[in-house]
C-alpha cells in the first residue's frame, strides 16, 4: 500500500508531464482567442468547457512528447530530471495517461462545444506529439519553424469553440504565435547547443552555426514586431494594443539584436528565451484588455 507521501509524490509526477507551465500559456492564448472571437463576452458553456478540453489536449500532447522523447531526455541537463527519465513512472503509465486525456478532450469538445474545435484540437495534437516529435524534430533544421504550427493553433481553437468558425481574427492570432515560435526555440537551443549535438536532434545552431542561427532570430524578430502591429491596422484593437505591442516588441528586437552582435555574452540567449515566454503573456493579455476597453467605450 502507497503511504500519503509516495501517492503525493506520483501525483505530483503525473502533473509534471502534462508540462504545466506550457500549458498554462496556451490555454491563456485559445482564451484570449475566445473573447477576441466576439464584441462582447462569449457565451458561458463553450468557454468553460473549450477551456477544458483544449487543456486537457495539449496537456494530452504534452504527456505523449514526453514518452516519445524519454530516451534523449536523459542525456539531456535541462530534461533529465523529467520524471521517465527518473523511472519514477513507466512508459506503460504515461501512455494510458496520455490517452486517457486524450480521449476525454475529444468527448468534451465534440459534444459540449462542436465537432469543429475538436477535429481541429485533434490534428494540433497529432501534429505536435507525432509529426514534430516523432518526425521533424529529428529530421530538418526546420522542426521549429514548420512544427510550429501546431503551437500557434490555441487561438484558433479557441476562436472556433465560441463562434464554431475559423475568421481572419483567429488567423492573425495564429500568425503571431507561428512567427514567435522560431526565435524563442533558436535562443533555447543556442543555449543549450552542447546537448541538442549530443542527442544527434538538428537544430538550426547544431546543423548551420550559431551565427546563422543568430542572423534568423534578429530577422524573425522583426517580421514578429511587423506581424504583432497587424491587429491595429486592421481595426482589430485599439491604441492600448498598439502601444503594449511596440513597446514589448522593441524589447523583443533589443534582445535579437544584441543576440546578434554580443556572442561573448553566455547568458543573454537564455534571458531572450525566457524574456519571449513573458512577452507572449504579455502581449496576449494586450489584446484582451484592448478589446475590452475600447467595447465598453463602444458599448
Amino acid at each position: 500500500m502507497n503511504t500519503e507521501a509516495e501517492t503525493r509524490v506520483d501525483w505530483r509526477d503525473y502533473y509534471e508531464l502534462t508540462k504545466p507551465r506550457v500549458v498554462m500559456l496556451i490555454v491563456f492564448t485559445a482564451v484570449v482567442g475566445m473573447f477576441l472571437s466576439v464584441p462582447a463576452w462569449p457565451a458561458v458553456m463553450p468557454a468553460i468547457f473549450g477551456t477544458i478540453g483544449i487543456g486537457m489536449a495539449a496537456s494530452s500532447a504534452a504527456v505523449f512528447n514526453h514518452v516519445l522523447d524519454h530516451r534523449i531526455d536523459i542525456l539531456m541537463m535541462r530534461t533529465r530530471g523529467r520524471p521517465l527519465p527518473q523511472g519514477k513512472l513507466t512508459e506503460k503509465s504515461a501512455l494510458m495517461f496520455a490517452a486517457g486525456l486524450c480521449v476525454t478532450s475529444m468527448i468534451i469538445l465534440w459534444f459540449l462545444v462542436n465537432p469543429l474545435t475538436a477535429i481541429l484540437t485533434f490534428f494540433s495534437l497529432i501534429g505536435y506529439a507525432g509529426i514534430y516529435t516523432v518526425w521533424l524534430k529529428r529530421a530538418t533544421p526546420q522542426n521549429i519553424v514548420i512544427g510550429g504550427a501546431a503551437g500557434a493553433a490555441p487561438p484558433i481553437l479557441g476562436w472556433t469553440a465560441v463562434t464554431n468558425e475559423v475568421t481572419s481574427g483567429a488567423l492573425l492570432l495564429f500568425l503571431i504565435i507561428f512567427v514567435w515560435t522560431p526565435p524563442h526555440f533558436w535562443a533555447l537551443a543556442i543555449a543549450r547547443l552542447e546537448e541538442y549535438r549530443k542527442v544527434e536532434i538538428p537544430m538550426l545552431p547544431v546543423t548551420h552555426g550559431v551565427p546563422y542561427t543568430r542572423l534568423n532570430i534578429l530577422l524573425y524578430s522583426i517580421l514578429l514586431l511587423l506581424v504583432t502591429i497587424m491587429p491595429y491596422l486592421i481595426g482589430m484593437s485599439g491604441l492600448i494594443y498598439l502601444i503594449a505591442a511596440l513597446g514589448l516588441g522593441g524589447y523583443f528586437l533589443y534582445y535579437a539584436i544584441r543576440m546578434y552582435r554580443d556572442h561573448e555574452d553566455e547568458e543573454l540567449p537564455m534571458q531572450m528565451f525566457r524574456y519571449s515566454i513573458s512577452y507572449l503573456g504579455y502581449l496576449f493579455l494586450a489584446l484582451l484588455i484592448d478589446h475590452y476597453f475600447f467595447y465598453q467605450i463602444s458599448f
